[in-house]
């Protein structure tokens, strides 16, 4: 039954071309519209490292002074300084734990070539395990390089080809003013949003072209991108080392929630401790966010990018209404052949199985043309100086709910107008046609 529903959707479909096209593409607007501002935020809110996530937490400890107001976008306590960071790394209270901060070095090829310069990150040994960051040759370096400050780097396989255009492993690289010797080459490794990054400024970009020891980058004040806040009397000595200034992130990974737990004592636990010392002035201020519950407190996806969302779906909306006006118009020439239909035995609910199928058959027509609507309004987004631009791709469930999206829209809209022309009277209509 329902196939002959179809064969006379599309039949009544063609025989009212003009009104079919402009039912069409009313609904293929709103949908590619809508589907075009949906595929943006569902890349932006993916699970930047599914099958790992739940694992990964970074705890927030809140050192700022009483007397310290922020009044700017970032929070400064989001990030922790380096005496809290060492002093967590020296726990190894958790299966693995890293610190880390963005970089913005001079590479200095070996041969003639210019110099320029590469976005990287200064972090500390569990780092690659903690993220399975894949290799694709050598190895990353451990707690001993670390410690004793070693001159290595691990360097991603776009800028090894950059510089070698072959195997880099055994050769040494200059990044801002120092030598460091190669020792892994890291495969394919950019997940989005940037999550272990410095995510108030920077929660979408590009990979990360190298990674190097971040004692090295202390010990040699070499750049970093992150996020500087300060308070208080630096001293002479080394501000990243201060315990006034916040600039670093830190990731650990739990295994377990009772792992977590004990965790999350140990941190209420060191803030006490801080707090009787006289450094932490605040109320209790020690927390643990898993990776997703950090996502959702940064707010990672832009404003404007979920306003321009509500909008495309209120003009869906729009859309919508305005297929049911045609509709409306559509099926009341139908009349009569309602009305011989009911004469002859037909249900009220046939009728609408009837009109419901021709809805269908929009919803289908309408998803495809949207979808290439959508694709054309993607290609503009890529074209956008924006850091999350050149992320924006539709993927197979979002190319499978645009068509979804699409008939459930057709059908809603033409919901009312199919049962209002099921209420035909028949014999009204047969009488009339007399």
């Amino acid at each position: 039954m329902f196939a002959y529903y179809m064969e006379i959707a599309v039949s009544s479909l063609w025989r009212n071309r003009l009104l079919s096209s402009l039912v069409i593409a009313v609904m293929a607007l709103g949908i590619g519209g809508s589907m075009t501002m949906l595929s943006v935020v569902h890349v932006l809110s993916g699970d930047p490292l599914p099958g790992r996530s739940k694992d990964l937490f970074t705890p927030y400890l809140n050192p700022l002074p009483l007397s310290y107001r922020n009044d700017r976008r970032m929070n400064p306590s989001d990030n922790l300084t380096w005496p809290d960071a060492w002093a967590l790394l020296s726990s190894r209270r958790a299966d693995l734990q890293a610190a880390m901060a963005g970089a913005h070095l001079l590479v200095t090829p070996g041969s003639s070539a210019q110099p320029f310069y590469a976005e990287g990150r200064f972090v500390t040994a569990d780092f690659f395990e903690m993220f399975a960051l894949p290799f694709f040759a050598g190895h990353s370096w451990g707690r001993a390089e670390d410690d004793a400050h070693a001159r290595v780097v691990v360097l991603s396989q776009r800028l090894a080809m950059r510089l070698f255009n072959g195997p880099a492993i055994g050769h040494s690289i200059r990044l801002g003013g120092v030598a460091f010797d190669i020792v892994g080459v890291a495969d394919h490794f950019d997940p989005q949003p940037k999550f272990y990054g410095d995510i108030a400024s920077h929660p979408f970009g590009e990979q990360d072209d190298f990674f190097l020891p971040l004692t090295t980058a202390i010990d040699r004040k070499l750049e970093a991108t992150s996020s500087f806040a300060s308070w208080g009397s630096k001293g002479a000595g080394n501000e990243m080392e201060s315990p006034g200034v916040t600039w670093l992130q830190f990731w650990i990974r739990l295994d377990s929630p009772q792992k977590a737990s004990s965790y999350k004592a140990y941190l209420d636990h060191y803030w006490a401790r801080q707090h009787t010392d006289g450094r932490f002035e605040r109320a209790p201020d020690a927390k643990l966010y898993g990776l997703n519950e950090w996502l959702a407190r940064k707010k990672v996806i832009p404003r404007d990018l979920t306003l321009q969302m509500a909008l495309a779906f209120a003009f869906l909306l729009v859309c919508m209404a305005n297929m049911t006006g045609l509709l409306f118009a559509k099926f009341s020439r139908k009349s009569g052949e309602v009305a011989v239909r009911r004469a002859l035995g037909a249900k009220r609910a046939d009728i609408v199985w009837q009109f419901s199928a021709e809805a269908v058959v929009i919803g289908l027509v309408g998803g495809a043309i949207g979808l290439a609507l959508a694709q054309l309004g993607l290609w503009t987004i890529r074209r956008q100086p924006d850091e999350y631009a050149h992320l924006v791709t539709m993927d197979g469930w979002m190319l499978l709910a645009t068509f979804v999206l699409g008939i459930v829209a057709s059908a809603l809209a033409a919901l009312v107008p199919a049962v209002r022309a099921s209420m035909v009277e028949p014999a009204l209509q047969v009488k009339v046609a007399e």
